[in-house]
Protein backbone atom coordinates (compact mmCIF):
# COMPACT_ATOMS: atom_id res chain seq x y z
CA UNK A 1 0.00 0.00 0.00
CA UNK A 2 0.93 3.59 -0.82
CA UNK A 3 -0.82 6.79 0.36
CA UNK A 4 -0.40 10.28 -1.31
CA UNK A 5 0.24 12.49 1.79
CA UNK A 6 -0.42 16.43 2.00
CA UNK A 7 3.23 16.96 4.14
CA UNK A 8 2.89 21.05 4.13
CA UNK A 9 4.90 23.28 2.12
CA UNK A 10 6.49 20.73 -0.04
CA UNK A 11 2.58 19.46 -1.67
CA UNK A 12 1.47 15.90 -1.74
CA UNK A 13 4.49 13.15 -1.28
CA UNK A 14 3.83 9.62 -1.82
CA UNK A 15 4.48 7.15 1.27
CA UNK A 16 5.92 3.88 1.27
CA UNK A 17 5.45 1.99 4.28
CA UNK A 18 8.80 0.29 5.69
CA UNK A 19 7.99 -2.32 6.17
CA UNK A 20 10.13 -3.22 9.28
CA UNK A 21 9.92 -5.49 11.75
CA UNK A 22 8.48 -3.12 14.73
CA UNK A 23 10.39 -3.02 17.41
CA UNK A 24 8.88 -5.10 20.87
CA UNK A 25 10.92 -5.23 23.95
CA UNK A 26 11.54 -9.10 24.96
CA UNK A 27 9.66 -10.23 28.35
CA UNK A 28 10.74 -9.55 32.23
CA UNK A 29 10.96 -5.88 31.58
CA UNK A 30 13.92 -4.10 32.73
CA UNK A 31 15.88 -2.84 36.22
CA UNK A 32 18.93 -0.33 35.12
CA UNK A 33 15.82 3.03 35.41
CA UNK A 34 12.53 3.64 36.84
CA UNK A 35 9.81 4.82 33.81
CA UNK A 36 6.75 5.98 33.64
CA UNK A 37 4.97 6.69 30.62
CA UNK A 38 2.09 9.85 31.34
CA UNK A 39 -1.43 7.38 29.77
CA UNK A 40 -3.81 9.03 27.46
CA UNK A 41 -7.19 8.64 27.96
CA UNK A 42 -9.54 6.32 25.20
CA UNK A 43 -12.98 8.70 24.58
CA UNK A 44 -16.32 7.51 24.27
CA UNK A 45 -16.85 7.64 20.58
CA UNK A 46 -20.86 8.00 21.66
CA UNK A 47 -20.38 10.74 24.19
CA UNK A 48 -21.09 14.36 23.77
CA UNK A 49 -17.15 15.36 23.80
CA UNK A 50 -18.88 18.89 26.31
CA UNK A 51 -19.78 16.42 28.94
CA UNK A 52 -16.07 15.10 30.05
CA UNK A 53 -17.35 13.02 32.80
CA UNK A 54 -19.20 11.06 30.79
CA UNK A 55 -16.73 10.50 27.53
CA UNK A 56 -14.16 8.10 28.87
CA UNK A 57 -13.82 4.58 27.33
CA UNK A 58 -13.18 2.69 30.16
CA UNK A 59 -12.33 -0.83 28.86
CA UNK A 60 -10.57 0.54 26.38
CA UNK A 61 -8.45 3.24 28.58
CA UNK A 62 -7.56 0.64 31.40
CA UNK A 63 -6.77 -2.18 28.07
CA UNK A 64 -3.67 0.47 27.01
CA UNK A 65 -2.62 0.59 30.61
CA UNK A 66 -2.44 -3.11 30.39
CA UNK A 67 -0.46 -2.49 27.53
CA UNK A 68 2.34 -0.21 28.92
CA UNK A 69 2.70 -2.47 32.03
CA UNK A 70 3.21 -5.24 29.66
CA UNK A 71 6.39 -3.77 27.92
CA UNK A 72 7.88 -3.10 31.72
CA UNK A 73 6.91 0.56 31.83
CA UNK A 74 5.08 2.35 34.62
CA UNK A 75 1.86 4.28 34.55
CA UNK A 76 1.71 7.99 35.21
CA UNK A 77 -2.25 8.63 35.73
CA UNK A 78 -4.25 11.23 35.66
CA UNK A 79 -1.93 13.98 34.44
CA UNK A 80 -1.39 16.05 31.39
CA UNK A 81 -1.34 13.54 29.05
CA UNK A 82 -4.55 12.22 29.92
CA UNK A 83 -6.10 15.34 28.85
CA UNK A 84 -6.22 16.33 33.27
CA UNK A 85 -7.15 19.89 32.60
CA UNK A 86 -8.07 20.33 29.03
CA UNK A 87 -11.41 18.24 29.25
CA UNK A 88 -11.17 15.80 31.89
CA UNK A 89 -11.62 17.40 35.62
CA UNK A 90 -11.60 15.77 39.13
CA UNK A 91 -14.87 13.86 38.54
CA UNK A 92 -13.41 11.86 35.85
CA UNK A 93 -9.88 11.59 37.32
CA UNK A 94 -11.30 10.43 40.27
CA UNK A 95 -12.93 7.16 38.37
CA UNK A 96 -9.89 7.00 36.59
CA UNK A 97 -7.65 6.97 39.24
CA UNK A 98 -9.86 4.39 41.42
CA UNK A 99 -10.37 2.28 37.95
CA UNK A 100 -6.12 2.16 37.60
CA UNK A 101 -5.36 1.31 41.07
CA UNK A 102 -7.58 -1.32 41.00
CA UNK A 103 -6.37 -3.09 37.99
CA UNK A 104 -2.76 -1.79 38.30
CA UNK A 105 -0.52 -5.10 37.04
CA UNK A 106 2.80 -2.82 37.38
CA UNK A 107 3.68 0.25 38.68
CA UNK A 108 1.75 3.95 38.68
CA UNK A 109 1.68 7.07 39.99
CA UNK A 110 -1.49 9.19 39.94
CA UNK A 111 -1.76 12.70 39.41
CA UNK A 112 -3.16 15.25 42.10
CA UNK A 113 -4.06 19.24 41.93
CA UNK A 114 -6.63 21.17 42.53
CA UNK A 115 -9.47 20.95 39.46
CA UNK A 116 -12.43 20.46 41.92
CA UNK A 117 -12.21 24.29 42.08
CA UNK A 118 -13.90 26.00 39.99
CA UNK A 119 -11.31 26.75 36.97
CA UNK A 120 -12.35 30.30 36.92
CA UNK A 121 -12.26 31.09 40.14
CA UNK A 122 -9.74 32.61 42.29
CA UNK A 123 -9.39 30.73 45.93
CA UNK A 124 -6.86 31.84 48.79
CA UNK A 125 -3.99 29.46 49.90
CA UNK A 126 -5.22 27.74 52.06
CA UNK A 127 -8.38 26.65 49.95
CA UNK A 128 -5.70 25.39 47.33
CA UNK A 129 -4.05 23.25 50.15
CA UNK A 130 -7.35 22.10 50.86
CA UNK A 131 -8.17 20.90 47.06
CA UNK A 132 -4.67 19.37 46.71
CA UNK A 133 -4.67 17.64 50.00
CA UNK A 134 -8.21 15.92 49.84
CA UNK A 135 -6.64 14.63 46.12
CA UNK A 136 -4.03 13.22 47.89
CA UNK A 137 -6.11 11.48 50.59
CA UNK A 138 -8.19 9.76 47.76
CA UNK A 139 -4.74 8.24 45.59
CA UNK A 140 -3.52 6.96 49.08
CA UNK A 141 -7.22 5.68 49.74
CA UNK A 142 -7.05 4.01 46.26
CA UNK A 143 -3.39 2.58 47.75
CA UNK A 144 -1.53 4.84 45.66
CA UNK A 145 1.47 7.12 45.54
CA UNK A 146 0.60 10.79 44.41
CA UNK A 147 2.11 13.14 42.35
CA UNK A 148 1.68 17.11 43.22
CA UNK A 149 1.26 18.23 39.60
CA UNK A 150 1.31 22.27 38.96
CA UNK A 151 -1.95 23.81 39.69
CA UNK A 152 -3.36 26.93 37.88
CA UNK A 153 -4.95 28.11 40.95
CA UNK A 154 -2.20 28.35 42.73
CA UNK A 155 -0.59 30.25 39.75
CA UNK A 156 -2.82 32.64 39.92
CA UNK A 157 -2.91 33.07 43.88
CA UNK A 158 0.45 33.06 44.64
CA UNK A 159 2.37 36.56 44.84
CA UNK A 160 6.05 34.67 46.08
CA UNK A 161 7.79 31.80 46.11
CA UNK A 162 7.31 31.87 49.70
CA UNK A 163 3.55 31.01 49.04
CA UNK A 164 4.18 28.23 46.66
CA UNK A 165 6.90 27.26 49.45
CA UNK A 166 4.17 27.56 52.30
CA UNK A 167 1.43 25.29 50.23
CA UNK A 168 3.66 22.43 48.92
CA UNK A 169 5.11 22.10 52.43
CA UNK A 170 1.92 21.62 53.36
CA UNK A 171 0.36 19.28 51.14
CA UNK A 172 3.90 16.99 51.57
CA UNK A 173 3.26 17.26 55.36
CA UNK A 174 -0.47 16.25 55.01
CA UNK A 175 0.24 12.87 52.91
CA UNK A 176 0.76 9.52 54.19
CA UNK A 177 2.90 8.06 52.11
CA UNK A 178 5.69 9.65 49.79
CA UNK A 179 5.10 11.96 46.65
CA UNK A 180 6.55 13.03 44.17
CA UNK A 181 6.67 16.51 42.38
CA UNK A 182 5.95 18.16 39.00
CA UNK A 183 6.97 20.89 38.15
CA UNK A 184 5.15 21.80 34.34
CA UNK A 185 6.66 24.56 31.81
CA UNK A 186 4.53 27.30 30.27
CA UNK A 187 4.83 25.80 27.19
CA UNK A 188 2.83 22.78 28.11
CA UNK A 189 0.32 24.99 30.30
CA UNK A 190 0.38 28.73 29.56
CA UNK A 191 -1.68 29.57 32.71
CA UNK A 192 1.49 28.02 34.89
CA UNK A 193 3.44 31.31 33.44
CA UNK A 194 5.91 32.29 36.39
CA UNK A 195 5.09 29.40 38.16
CA UNK A 196 7.42 29.23 41.79
CA UNK A 197 7.16 33.07 42.23
CA UNK A 198 9.25 34.26 39.04
CA UNK A 199 9.72 33.91 35.15
CA UNK A 200 13.43 32.90 35.91
CA UNK A 201 13.46 28.79 35.73
CA UNK A 202 17.16 29.03 37.96
CA UNK A 203 15.38 31.12 40.49
CA UNK A 204 12.12 28.68 40.34
CA UNK A 205 14.59 26.10 41.25
CA UNK A 206 16.17 26.82 44.41
CA UNK A 207 12.29 27.25 45.49
CA UNK A 208 11.61 23.70 44.65
CA UNK A 209 14.93 22.61 45.69
CA UNK A 210 13.62 24.41 49.17
CA UNK A 211 11.22 22.59 49.28
CA UNK A 212 12.54 19.41 48.51
CA UNK A 213 15.59 19.92 51.36
CA UNK A 214 12.54 20.39 53.39
CA UNK A 215 10.74 17.52 52.91
CA UNK A 216 13.38 14.84 51.71
CA UNK A 217 11.82 11.93 53.47
CA UNK A 218 8.37 11.97 52.12
CA UNK A 219 9.38 13.14 48.27
CA UNK A 220 10.25 10.58 45.80
CA UNK A 221 11.07 12.33 43.27
CA UNK A 222 10.97 15.40 41.06
CA UNK A 223 9.68 15.61 37.31
CA UNK A 224 11.20 18.11 35.89
CA UNK A 225 9.02 19.03 32.29
CA UNK A 226 10.94 22.77 31.35
CA UNK A 227 12.56 21.37 27.89
CA UNK A 228 15.86 22.40 28.61
CA UNK A 229 18.29 20.47 29.14
CA UNK A 230 21.26 22.13 31.06
CA UNK A 231 18.57 22.97 33.75
CA UNK A 232 17.96 19.77 34.26
CA UNK A 233 21.30 18.36 34.48
CA UNK A 234 21.92 20.81 36.61
CA UNK A 235 19.16 20.40 39.04
CA UNK A 236 19.57 16.44 39.46
CA UNK A 237 22.73 17.36 41.16
CA UNK A 238 21.40 19.33 43.24
CA UNK A 239 18.83 17.08 44.89
CA UNK A 240 19.40 14.97 48.33
CA UNK A 241 20.44 11.78 47.28
CA UNK A 242 17.45 9.74 48.47
CA UNK A 243 15.35 12.13 45.67
CA UNK A 244 15.11 10.81 42.48
CA UNK A 245 15.32 13.44 39.08
CA UNK A 246 12.68 12.51 36.78
CA UNK A 247 12.86 13.59 33.34
CA UNK A 248 9.32 15.20 31.81
CA UNK A 249 12.04 16.35 29.14
CA UNK A 250 10.19 15.10 25.82
CA UNK A 251 12.86 16.41 23.59
CA UNK A 252 16.36 15.42 25.17
CA UNK A 253 15.31 12.39 27.00
CA UNK A 254 17.45 10.38 25.34
CA UNK A 255 20.98 12.00 26.52
CA UNK A 256 19.17 12.99 30.32
CA UNK A 257 17.89 9.02 30.87
CA UNK A 258 21.35 7.58 29.64
CA UNK A 259 23.06 9.99 31.56
CA UNK A 260 26.79 10.85 32.16
CA UNK A 261 29.42 10.85 35.04
CA UNK A 262 27.00 13.41 36.90
CA UNK A 263 24.36 11.02 37.24
CA UNK A 264 21.12 10.06 35.52
CA UNK A 265 17.37 10.80 35.34
CA UNK A 266 14.66 8.60 35.58
CA UNK A 267 11.65 9.19 33.00
CA UNK A 268 7.87 10.01 33.44
CA UNK A 269 7.31 11.34 30.22
CA UNK A 270 4.07 11.46 27.76
CA UNK A 271 6.08 10.91 24.55
CA UNK A 272 6.69 7.30 26.38
CA UNK A 273 3.16 6.85 25.50
CA UNK A 274 3.15 6.36 22.14
CA UNK A 275 7.01 4.59 21.57
CA UNK A 276 6.43 2.70 24.70
CA UNK A 277 7.35 -0.52 22.83
CA UNK A 278 10.77 0.89 21.69
CA UNK A 279 10.83 2.90 25.34
CA UNK A 280 11.12 -0.72 26.68
CA UNK A 281 13.28 -2.22 24.19
CA UNK A 282 16.25 0.38 24.65
CA UNK A 283 16.30 0.36 28.47
CA UNK A 284 16.61 -3.40 28.18
CA UNK A 285 19.58 -2.68 26.16
CA UNK A 286 20.78 -0.02 29.08
CA UNK A 287 20.21 -3.04 31.38
CA UNK A 288 22.67 -5.21 29.19
CA UNK A 289 25.30 -2.22 29.22
CA UNK A 290 24.85 -1.85 25.52
CA UNK A 291 24.63 1.74 25.29
CA UNK A 292 25.13 1.74 21.65
CA UNK A 293 22.11 -0.40 21.47
CA UNK A 294 20.10 1.89 23.56
CA UNK A 295 20.82 5.17 21.10
CA UNK A 296 20.17 2.60 18.35
CA UNK A 297 16.72 2.93 19.55
CA UNK A 298 15.90 5.55 20.87
CA UNK A 299 17.36 8.26 18.94
CA UNK A 300 15.27 7.35 15.82
CA UNK A 301 12.15 8.53 18.31
CA UNK A 302 13.34 11.86 18.71
CA UNK A 303 11.94 13.58 15.12
CA UNK A 304 8.84 12.14 15.96
CA UNK A 305 9.28 13.76 19.37
CA UNK A 306 10.10 16.65 18.37
CA UNK A 307 6.99 16.74 15.56
CA UNK A 308 4.55 15.75 18.66
CA UNK A 309 5.45 18.69 21.21
CA UNK A 310 6.03 21.06 18.45
CA UNK A 311 4.45 24.57 19.24
CA UNK A 312 1.47 25.08 20.62
CA UNK A 313 3.41 22.63 22.63
CA UNK A 314 0.30 21.92 24.40
CA UNK A 315 -1.50 20.34 21.69
CA UNK A 316 0.66 17.14 21.57
CA UNK A 317 -1.90 15.24 23.01
CA UNK A 318 -3.72 15.37 19.69
CA UNK A 319 -0.80 13.61 17.92
CA UNK A 320 -0.59 11.28 20.89
CA UNK A 321 -4.07 9.70 20.55
CA UNK A 322 -3.92 10.21 16.54
CA UNK A 323 -1.16 7.27 17.04
CA UNK A 324 -2.78 5.36 18.91
CA UNK A 325 -5.02 5.16 16.20
CA UNK A 326 -3.24 4.40 13.54
CA UNK A 327 -1.26 1.98 15.40
CA UNK A 328 -4.40 0.12 16.86
CA UNK A 329 -4.51 0.93 19.97
CA UNK A 330 -8.31 2.35 19.94
CA UNK A 331 -10.89 2.12 17.93
CA UNK A 332 -10.96 5.50 16.74
CA UNK A 333 -9.68 9.25 16.50
CA UNK A 334 -11.92 10.93 19.01
CA UNK A 335 -11.05 12.64 21.85
CA UNK A 336 -12.65 14.39 24.99
CA UNK A 337 -13.95 17.86 24.35
CA UNK A 338 -13.04 17.08 20.53
CA UNK A 339 -9.19 17.56 21.13
CA UNK A 340 -8.41 15.72 17.73
CA UNK A 341 -9.16 18.99 15.82
CA UNK A 342 -5.89 20.21 17.85
CA UNK A 343 -3.37 19.67 14.99
CA UNK A 344 -3.61 19.69 10.91
CA UNK A 345 -3.47 16.98 8.53
CA UNK A 346 -0.10 17.87 7.43
CA UNK A 347 1.02 17.48 10.83
CA UNK A 348 -0.86 14.17 11.41
CA UNK A 349 0.87 12.68 8.15
CA UNK A 350 4.39 13.75 9.30
CA UNK A 351 3.71 11.99 12.25
CA UNK A 352 2.58 8.48 10.50
CA UNK A 353 5.84 9.18 8.20
CA UNK A 354 8.13 9.54 11.53
CA UNK A 355 6.51 6.95 13.68
CA UNK A 356 7.11 4.41 10.33
CA UNK A 357 11.11 5.67 10.59
CA UNK A 358 11.12 5.16 14.49
CA UNK A 359 9.88 1.04 13.75
CA UNK A 360 6.57 1.81 15.79
CA UNK A 361 4.13 0.56 12.60
CA UNK A 362 2.79 -3.04 13.36
CA UNK A 363 0.77 -3.56 10.80
CA UNK A 364 0.69 -0.57 7.69
CA UNK A 365 -1.59 -1.92 6.14
CA UNK A 366 -3.89 -0.79 8.75
CA UNK A 367 -2.31 2.75 9.32
CA UNK A 368 -2.79 3.01 5.72
CA UNK A 369 -6.41 2.53 5.69
CA UNK A 370 -6.68 4.56 8.87
CA UNK A 371 -4.87 7.62 7.94
CA UNK A 372 -6.95 7.47 4.22
CA UNK A 373 -9.95 7.40 5.93
CA UNK A 374 -8.55 10.33 8.03
CA UNK A 375 -7.65 12.42 5.22
CA UNK A 376 -11.06 11.71 3.52
CA UNK A 377 -12.95 13.28 6.53
CA UNK A 378 -10.91 16.04 6.46
CA UNK A 379 -11.68 16.47 2.74
CA UNK A 380 -8.37 15.59 1.13
CA UNK A 381 -8.19 13.43 -1.97
CA UNK A 382 -4.90 12.29 -2.20
CA UNK A 383 -3.46 11.96 -5.15
CA UNK A 384 -1.51 9.46 -7.49
CA UNK A 385 -1.90 6.65 -4.99
CA UNK A 386 -2.57 2.72 -5.63
CA UNK A 387 -2.78 -0.38 -3.73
Amino acid sequence: MTLSLPLGDSGFETWVPSGSEPVVPEAGGFTSRTAYAAAHVVADPLADPSEAGAAIDWEATLAFRQHLWGLGLGVAEAMDTAQRGSGVGWATAKELIRQTAAEASGPAVYGAVTDQLDPEGHFDLDQITTAYVEQVAHIEDCGGNAILMSSRHLARTAETADDYARVYRQVISAASGKVMIHWLGPMFDPGLAGYWGTADPWKAAETVLGVVAAHAEKVSGVKLSMLDKELEMWFRQQLPEEVDMFTGDDLNFVDLILGDDTGHSEALLGVFDPIAPVAGAALQALDRGDTDGYRRLLEPTLPLARQLFSPPTHQYKTGVVFLAYICGFQDHFRMVAGAESGRSLPHLSRLLVLADHAGLIGDPDLATHRMRLILELGGVRPRGEHG
